[in-house]
């Protein structure tokens, strides 16, 4: 679709781990469902894309994009088809030309939507965003799925203990540079940190998840 493009927008973690036994989680990113809908009260349109929409795409198949958005199908009883894209630019150009009727996707959509191309009508996070405050949770539109984009650092199986700490501490320190909040900020994302041991227990934990995820939602594994 051109011209004038409504979206609802869900954030959804896109969830890719290296099973090492020490971690580092840094960024959040958000991850988003863009749909074209007429301007209505935020939560109205939501749910109304929610359950409309027939064909959404995202980067991808079987990540955590797709999982969630099955996950929301099947709690709301909703039927649609997962079409997937080598990309970003793909996913978005589909859209744009009505090839498709949704999307699920990171911020890559922020131009298009600030520019009133694309409507942002709910994100996935257990917060609203930064940017976007106005636009709410999936918890606010009575839908109780937290989806996020987490980022992190990890090493081989084994690695020294006195190696991963002096890893650590350089990233953290790293962290709490002021350029690093401004980049964040510049890429949409939000600081989620946690310690090398808290990070290895929530990777697994986001693995296990996911593959429970997939069994229940009767998800192909190529």
């Amino acid at each position: 679709m051109k011209g004038k493009i409504f979206g609802t927008v869900l954030a959804a973690g896109l969830a890719a781990w290296i099973g090492a036994t020490q971690a580092q989680n840094f960024p959040v990113r958000p991850v988003t469902l863009i749909v074209p809908w007429p301007a209505g009260g935020t939560t109205d349109v939501g749910m109304r894309a929610l359950a409309t929409a027939t064909e959404y795409g995202t980067p991808g198949a079987g990540t955590s994009l797709h999982i969630t958005m099955e996950q929301i199908a099947k709690r709301q009883g909703i039927k649609w088809t997962q079409v997937p894209f080598k990309g970003n630019a793909e996913v978005m150009n589909a859209l744009l030309g009505g090839h498709i009727h949704a999307v699920a996707d990171s911020s890559g959509w922020a131009r298009l939507v600030n520019a009133g191309q694309f409507r942002l009508l709910v994100t996935w996070g257990a917060a609203r965003t930064k940017n976007w405050p106005n636009v709410p949770t999936l918890r606010d539109l009575g839908i109780d799925i937290v989806s996020n984009s987490p980022f992190g650092i990890a090493g081989p199986r084994g690695m020294e203990p006195k190696i991963v700490k002096v890893l650590h501490d350089a990233f953290k320190q790293g962290l709490e540079e002021p350029s690093y909040a401004a980049a964040m900020a510049t890429l949409d994302q939000e600081l989620f940190y946690l310690s090398s041991e808290d990070y290895q227990k929530f990777a697994m934990q986001q693995i296990e998840q996911a593959r429970r995820s997939v069994a229940e939602l009767g998800l192909k594994q190529d």
